[in-house]
């Protein structure tokens, strides 16, 4: 039985709107938009959540950053991020305080249960 042109048009734009959503999805969510290294003290590190229990940490870094152009405020550099690996999350957990140095990736999206930050971190490299 042939199709109808109506039904092929259909039948097509329903496809391309499927790939369109499915690349978008993977794009924002799953695909590492950049990865690097950073250094500094450990701040805190814990694990929380409601349903999704996901390990999240704040590093602060030498140096400081202004805030604003003209208000002339300061406030020190930090990287918020989580930790998804059990393993890793357990050396971080024994590092409070310390100066660690952590290779990161970068997400353009978060997902509950790879916890509420863009930055990823999968290894701790050193510490100190």
């Amino acid at each position: 039985m042939a199709m109808t042109r109506k039904a092929k048009i259909l039948t097509i734009a329903t496809s391309v709107i499927v790939v369109a959503l499915a690349a978008f999805i993977f794009v924002r969510f799953f695909y590492v938009y950049s990865s690097g290294v950073n250094t500094g003290e450990l701040n805190y590190f814990q694990r929380e959540g409601i349903i999704f229990k996901t390990y999240e940490g704040k590093l602060i870094q030498s140096g400081f950053k202004a805030i604003g152009e003209s208000n002339g405020t300061l406030r020190s550099n930090e990287l918020k991020f989580s930790v998804t690996d059990q393993a890793v999350a357990d050396t971080i957990m024994r590092c409070s305080g310390k100066r660690i140095e952590v290779k990161w990736n970068r997400y353009m999206g978060t997902l509950p249960w790879r916890g509420n930050s863009q930055f990823v971190v999968t290894e701790v490299l050193s510490k100190e």
